[in-house]
């Protein structure tokens, strides 16, 4: 049996972020490996991505954006 869990070592014990489903008192034998630090999703651009929305006054601009992106023609008639 293999079983993988992420664990946090407090300077004296490894404790699990989550439930464990193993046997009490039952031995095993463990391998640790260092995970990567959560990223930091405030750095990411995409976090902050509505900052880059523009007002077009398009109202038609999500259903007719092939229109404005490639030229085609409209698929529809919409009100404006």
């Amino acid at each position: 049996m293999t079983k993988t869990m992420k664990v946090i070592f407090d300077g004296s014990v490894f404790r699990p972020s989550g439930p464990v489903h193993l046997e009490a008192g039952k031995k095993y034998a463990i391998t640790v490996v260092s995970l990567p630090e959560d990223p930091d999703v405030e750095k990411d651009p995409a976090f902050d991505i509505s900052s880059l929305a523009v007002t077009t006054e398009i109202t038609d601009l999500a259903t007719e954006h092939d229109h404005y992106l490639y030229g085609l023609q409209k698929r529809g008639v919409h009100e404006e």
